[in-house]
């Protein structure tokens, strides 16, 4: 897919880290699965990830 924000790359699979802040706590999540622009970076992440991420996230600042 063409990449949406730098308009010149095209995004390949690959993975990431994520940094998320919940309630004043620091998560970082390693080895997500995300398309990744070739040209700029940017990461793309599909509504799957992203709810899985959420939810972790939730667990994490519960326990």
């Amino acid at each position: 897919m063409k990449c949406t924000v730098c308009k010149h790359g095209e995004t390949k699979s690959g993975t990431v880290s994520v940094t998320l802040e919940r309630k004043g706590t620091t998560l970082v999540f390693r080895e997500v699965p995300a398309m990744v622009c070739d040209n700029c970076g940017e990461v793309y992440h599909d509504a799957a990830v992203s709810a899985q991420l959420m939810h972790r996230a939730e667990e994490a600042v519960r326990a």
